[in-house]
């Protein structure tokens, strides 16, 4: 499993139906995907809401993007992660 950080906009529209069934149809997207949400926080600033979540690959974390967007009015900025130890062995020493 990889690991994305989905940054999370609401619609104005998206913004007056925020409730705990909306946040569960999320994770039922996520989890229709196979992904995995591992945390979700709600967030003030540029962004609403940021999730950290793994999924197989990236074209299931782009078709989970495109699928909240279209069934919940939330757009996501979507990115992949790894963990520091994972870069440092990668990337360090070069």
């Amino acid at each position: 499993m990889a690991t994305f950080f989905m940054f999370g906009k609401y619609s104005p529209q998206s913004v007056k139906e925020i409730s705990e069934k909306r946040t569960r149809q999320v994770m039922e997207i996520v989890q229709d995907f196979g992904g995995e949400i591992r945390e979700m926080y709600a967030v003030l600033g540029a962004y609403d809401v940021v999730m950290i979540v793994d999924f197989a690959n990236m074209e299931e974390a782009l078709k989970v993007s495109v699928a909240i967007s279209q069934a919940l009015g939330i757009s996501f900025s979507t990115l992949p992660a790894i963990r520091i130890e994972e870069f440092d062995r990668l990337i360090g020493n070069r």
